[in-house]
């Protein structure tokens, strides 16, 4: 067991009998839900596909047969199915988020004027020890629910505030009770993240939430392990972290190349230890060095960019165009809610704006004119959707409407001024939508939002559960939640020149 300072919650039974009455109170299981028929017909759609070989598709059915895409074709006859008249309106596959923070939401846009540093000092060296495992469930229930509102059917949940049992067993749980699809990535207490770390990773813990939730991987929740690494921890604690993880069965996601401490060759250290495995997640990638780069696409492995977080807190550039250029296909990912929104829209909007904005600039400078952009619409709702199913591992069930994968999927309406007329639906999606644009979406062919609406949640209930969770923690904590606070940088380690702007 950790010898943890702030320890919250006397043992696992007893919390998870509080996150059973909490999911409750906050609304699961409410009247409104719809019944679940056995078929739902999606009728007359534009369908984005993101599938290659079936391309985009106008006038087009879509049949759901309790979790799977049963056909996809014109003029489906299935007389006992549900309807949903699609007619002029986008359907797609839901996004999939490689890697966010979701127990901050509690702390959602106290950040928004904090640099990379004071992130590290206002979230590690104040709030994050202070969280209860009430709040993990709480954090992870309400983060859950938002994705789901905006398109998000997949949720990698980097996880990595397990204080205690308790508090892993209240992040999985609220997983669990929102129903979204999610791999889980456990990652280490808030003490244990204090850089650099020799501290050991729980793995007694680790096992037991395999064994308890997770054991195996064909579900709807699946398992990862969020590693520290070499960024974070001593090379000799990293090496045990991944050679544990794999010998656990767990696919590894790991933090390289973020802002200044990127620059300390996270990746080389890998290598010299032949940690690079292919199916690693690296998220960020902003700061390395380009032969670290390399060693990503020779080894096989997958990068995830935040960049509206990477942008606005001094990560670097995000590595989208560094990656192109190597044949790796970069995954989106939110990152964190306490500074930026928690929707693949804005996500996608920044990571071309971003990627486009480099080029131009070097060309302007160049005095040459160019005739194409370097990153297309397409490219990036494919990063953000089957791309992002790949490097999850997830996209043999998921990330495309093809026929047999499993129903996760979202309806786009272009009835709203910002989307009509509705010209290249592409472009519309990745341009034009916001998460008010998603009125109906399945996980695995349930309906979780239907017609605009949220289903089986009570959304009175769970904003006023949160507001109660979140006043509750920023008052043990001491601190205003009103954006008023702004923590010291971290200064341990190679943090040091982190400077307060």
């Amino acid at each position: 067991m950790r010898d943890d300072p702030v320890r919250h919650g006397s043992n696992i039974e007893s919390v998870l009998s509080r996150h059973s009455r909490t999911g409750q109170n906050a609304g699961k299981r409410s009247d409104q839900g719809i019944d679940m028929p056995a078929q739902i017909l999606f009728r007359n759609a534009t369908v984005l596909t993101m599938d290659s070989q079936l391309g985009d598709l106008t006038g087009c059915d879509l049949l759901v047969e309790g979790s799977h895409i049963a056909a996809l074709r014109p003029s489906i006859h299935a007389p006992e199915a549900r309807v949903v008249d699609c007619t002029g309106q986008i359907l797609m596959p839901g996004f999939v988020d490689t890697h966010r923070h979701t127990w901050q939401c509690l702390l959602r846009n106290t950040a928004v004027d904090w640099s990379l540093g004071q992130y590290f000092g206002g979230v590690r060296g104040v709030i994050g020890g202070h969280y209860s495992a009430e709040d993990m469930y709480v954090a992870n229930y309400c983060g859950a629910i938002e994705c789901l509102h905006a398109g998000i059917t997949t949720l990698y949940d980097w996880s990595h505030n397990n204080n205690s049992p308790d508090h892993a067993d209240g992040g999985v749980t609220g997983l669990f009770d929102a129903g979204i699809r999610a791999v889980y990535g456990y990652g280490n207490s808030n003490a244990e993240w204090i850089p650099v770390s020799s501290l050991s990773t729980d793995f007694d813990d680790l096992r037991r939430v395999r064994q308890r939730y997770f054991p195996g991987d064909d579900g709807l929740r699946t398992m990862a392990f969020a590693a520290r690494g070499p960024q974070y921890a001593t090379l000799d604690v990293t090496e045990v972290d991944f050679r544990t993880a794999r010998d656990l069965g767990l696919r590894i996601t790991v933090h390289a190349g973020s802002g200044h401490w990127g620059k300390q060759r996270p990746v080389s250290k890998l290598h010299s230890r032949g940690l690079l495995f292919a199916d690693t997640i690296y998220v960020h990638c902003c700061s390395l060095a380009e032969d670290e780069m390399d060693l990503i696409a020779e080894s096989g492995g997958h990068v995830s960019c935040s960049p509206e977080v990477e942008l606005n807190m001094g990560h670097g550039w995000p590595a989208t165009l560094r990656a192109l250029r190597r044949g790796l296909r970069p995954s989106i990912s939110i990152d964190v809610t306490t500074s930026i929104g928690g929707d693949m829209f804005s996500a996608m909007r920044a990571m071309m704006g971003a990627a486009r904005a480099q080029v131009n600039s070097e060309a302007l400078d160049r005095d040459e004119i160019r005739d194409r952009p370097v990153v297309t619409s397409r490219q990036i709702l494919e990063f953000a959707t089957i791309d992002g199913a790949r490097a999850c591992g997830l996209d043999h069930r998921i990330g495309s409407l093809t026929p047999g994968k499993e129903a996760d999927l979202i309806v786009i309406e272009t009835a709203s001024p910002n989307m009509f007329p509705l010209n290249y639906p592409v472009g519309a999606v990745v341009e034009s939508a916001h998460a008010g644009n998603v009125v109906t979406v399945l996980v695995a062919g349930r309906p979780v939002k239907f017609n605009g609406k949220m289903q089986d949640f009570d959304m009175v209930a769970v904003k006023q559960r949160m507001e109660r969770a979140r006043d509750e923690l920023f008052s043990r904590a001491g601190i205003p939640a009103d954006g008023t606070w702004y923590p010291q940088p971290h200064t341990a380690g190679t943090m040091g020149r982190i400077h307060n702007a």
